[in-house]
């Protein structure tokens, strides 16, 4: 027991044995333990109470995104620096003579750390003055991004291809920046059309008018405009003005209404303008002994032979096959990219499976390449092979019937798909699909009704949408799969 008693007392003098002075305050291994303990406490504290008041409180009362952001930083550097202080006190240090030490080891380390103190200088100038705030959309130095965070040193940028960027705070300050959500978050976007000479502007107007208004992100207050700029070398010069509220969105937005003028011309007639020259020839006798050449008794002479071969049938594109689901047949090109850009393609291994009997029928394909066969798995009996171009499980989509066979590859195969969450995108986006789809299902009704019946067998029918009329029940059960109860 006097060893133990030894070694306890002599680590106990250790622990307490004077390191340093700081002032009038003796340092110790012990008074260190202490601090570095209550500092981790007192952080960690500090962090508590700012996720509290960041994810609830002020959510609660109703404050912004960025709002909150900036509140809950302040008050977390604020306790953390308050924290410190009690901490000190606590334990015993005196805070004037830390005040010496900082004093004079300020000179020298405000040298090292100038950086540092710019940017904890520009980190106090955004969180407090605010010209920039968490979830703005911004563009400074070539980079555009949302911000995600903003410490006392840095801000985090999230950029439209998913990739996080660390910017100084000094730079935040020190370099001129758009930003795009500062009051609202609308935008403009200008796009730029030409179209042949001779085309009428008011037809081209409306029909720009048109393209704008098959965006869903346009808005309609202020409403598109459209700008004759000008005369060019070979056509007229207009400009599509429109304002949308989702800028990280601009650029596959512009290509949308990229799309939709193509389109909205094509329908109209109206041509963009070609770079076609008219070529003038001086003392065009000198040539004529060329051409001369390949003319003998009045007859053109054949320079070279040309091959007579049998061009091959090409191959169905993507928007030609879903033109022959009955479905999606009336629906125009507009309608038909947003149906395919809302899919992806899935590829398969030889006898790798698609799905299986009673999966959910939560997705539509079509075969681009290979073949897949179709069998009941239960009782192992083949029911078809589908070959490139055909399609299958686009009603067990749209009306959430399980599958009721099981689909595997033949060989190496490609399919499109479209699954239940690009489905919903899509009608959400796009209401006027879902009373498209609606109408042409309703030109099937006897398989309708063999659906419904299925379906109830099955207790899968909510009593909120069953209705003996087929058309009002697949109006309902579109309505309640995807989510577009507000679709009347």
């Amino acid at each position: 027991m006097d060893i133990i008693n030894f070694i306890e007392q002599e680590f106990a003098d250790l622990l307490t044995a004077k390191l340093f002075k700081l002032g009038e305050s003796s340092v110790s291994i012990a008074s260190i333990i202490e601090l570095i303990v209550s500092l981790v406490i007192a952080i960690f504290i500090s962090n508590l109470v700012s996720n509290l008041l960041k994810q609830r409180l002020l959510v609660k009362l109703g404050i912004d995104e960025g709002n909150r952001e900036a509140i809950a930083v302040i008050v977390r550097y604020a306790s953390t620096a308050l924290g410190l202080i009690v901490v000190l006190q606590g334990i015993g240090f005196d805070l004037g003579s830390l005040a010496v030490v900082a004093g004079g080891l300020g000179v020298g380390i405000g040298f090292g750390v100038q950086d540092l103190t710019t940017n904890f200088v520009s980190g106090l100038t955004l969180l407090f003055d605010r010209p920039v705030k968490v979830g703005d959309y911004i563009e400074i130095e070539n980079l555009s991004g949302t911000v995600k965070e903003i410490s006392i040193r840095s801000t985090i940028i999230k950029t439209p291809d998913d990739s996080a960027v660390i910017v100084p705070n000094s730079a935040m300050i020190g370099n001129k920046i758009i930003n795009w959500s500062y009051e609202s978050s609308n935008c403009c976007l200008r796009i730029p059309v030409s179209v042949a000479e001779g085309s009428d502007p008011l037809k081209v107007t409306e029909a720009l008018l048109n393209a704008a208004y098959m965006e869903a992100a346009v808005l309609y207050n202020p409403n598109p405009r459209v700008a004759f700029v000008g005369f060019g070398d070979d056509g007229f010069k207009f400009e599509l003005v429109v304002w949308i509220n989702q800028p990280h969105q601009r650029d596959f937005i512009k290509s949308a209404l990229n799309y939709a003028i193509e389109y909205s011309f094509r329908q109209n007639k109206i041509e963009f303008p070609t770079n076609d020259r008219e070529l003038w020839l001086r003392n065009a006798e000198v040539l004529m002994p060329i051409f001369n050449k390949v003319v003998e008794n009045g007859q053109v002479k054949k320079t070279q032979e040309t091959e007579t071969t049998e061009i091959p049938v090409s191959q169905l594109s993507i928007s030609e096959m879903l033109r022959q689901v009955v479905y999606f047949q009336n629906l125009n090109d507009i309608e038909l990219r947003q149906l395919i850009e809302v899919g992806y393609r899935q590829r398969l291994q030889q006898s790798q499976i698609l799905f299986r009997e009673n999966d959910p029928g939560d997705a539509f394909y079509i075969v681009l390449e290979g073949a897949v066969e179709v069998y009941v798995e239960k009782i192992n009996k083949h029911l078809v092979n589908l070959t490139a171009g055909k399609f299958l499980g686009e009603l067990a989509l749209m009306l959430g019937i399980p599958r009721t066979a099981t689909v595997r590859a033949l060989e190496e195969t490609t399919v499109f798909a479209i699954n239940k969450t690009g489905f919903q995108k899509l009608l959400s986006e796009h209401p006027e699909l879902y009373e498209q789809i609606v109408q042409e299902l309703a030109k099937h009704q006897e398989e309708l009704t063999a659906r419904q019946k299925q379906l109830r067998e099955m207790g899968l029918v909510d009593a909120t949408e069953d209705d003996q009329n087929p058309v009002n029940w697949v109006r309902k059960r579109l309505a309640n799969l995807f989510s577009l109860s507000q679709v009347s």
